[in-house]
């Protein structure tokens, strides 16, 4: 199945950078390597975060993606922010005092865990998803052999995604043509008969696609979506991030 340069998910950004022009399976196995570096390190090594921070904002700066536009869409991440917060009221073992607050100092290091590691993690992610289209995410995991059942999921998924959205658009539509908008939890069975009306929908739908591709020759496996790679150098080039965080992660755990 061949899928359109349109289908770009609503977080890339489009960019002439080296970054962008980088095949998606390195940015791939960079981000994901990255962050495992990042979850790893002790807690306590303050300055290797720091670095972190600075590795995948310059990572950013090259890509051109504007600084508000990570810090925006990194509020994803605020219920965790929230609980990390609770931590120093709740934890238990020796306190200090803030502000007239009593905080654990246990609960402090295991917010300030949370709330780096999840921005770091979060960030990266960010960077990914702006640089790459998400047909070429499906690329790059088939490049990396992820199982084909995965690769189907998310390839069809990202197909008639939208399809759906418009479907549900066009039955909201026929509900206020009829002069009906349920909006209040008494008027919840409207809505539920609309999402169950539109699960069906969508299931048929899907049956008559997989009637279709059996038809054309379908053997429970989908075509190689791309027959290229990367090279040595472009590699190279996307494993300096994970590697410098990895030299930072090892110095830190030298001097702890």
């Amino acid at each position: 199945m061949s899928m359109g340069a349109g289908h770009a998910h609503p977080l890339y950004l489009d960019r002439a950078s080296p970054i962008h022009r980088l095949p998606p399976e390195v940015k791939i196995v960079a981000s994901v390597a990255y962050t495992v570096v990042v979850v790893i390190t002790s807690r306590d090594a303050f300055w290797a975060f720091g670095c972190y921070a600075l590795l995948i904002l310059g990572v950013a700066a090259l890509a051109r993606i504007p600084p508000g536009w990570l810090a925006s869409r990194a509020l994803i991440e605020v219920p965790f922010v929230v609980f990390a917060l609770l931590l120093p009221l709740v934890g238990g073992g020796e306190r200090v005092t803030w502000l007239g607050l009593s905080l654990s100092v246990e609960g402090l290091l295991g917010a300030w865990n949370i709330l780096i590691k999840g921005t770091l993690g979060v960030v990266s992610s960010l960077v990914l998803a702006a640089t790459t289209p998400a047909r070429d995410l499906i690329i790059g995991l088939d490049r990396l052999r992820c199982p084909a059942v995965i690769i189907q999921i998310a390839t069809f998924m990202l197909r008639y995604t939208a399809v759906l959205v418009d479907e549900a658009r066009r039955m909201r539509i026929a509900r206020l043509s009829r002069g009906y908008n349920p909006r209040f939890l008494w008027q919840a069975r409207a809505l539920a008969a609309g999402v169950g009306s539109l699960f069906l929908r969508s299931y048929e739908r899907g049956e008559r696609v997989y009637l279709a591709m059996l038809s054309r020759g379908y053997t429970g496996r989908m075509p190689r979506l791309d027959t290229g790679g990367a090279s040595a150098a472009q590699w190279a080039s996307a494993l300096t991030l994970p590697v410098a965080a990895a030299l930072v992660a090892a110095t830190a755990l030298l001097q702890g």
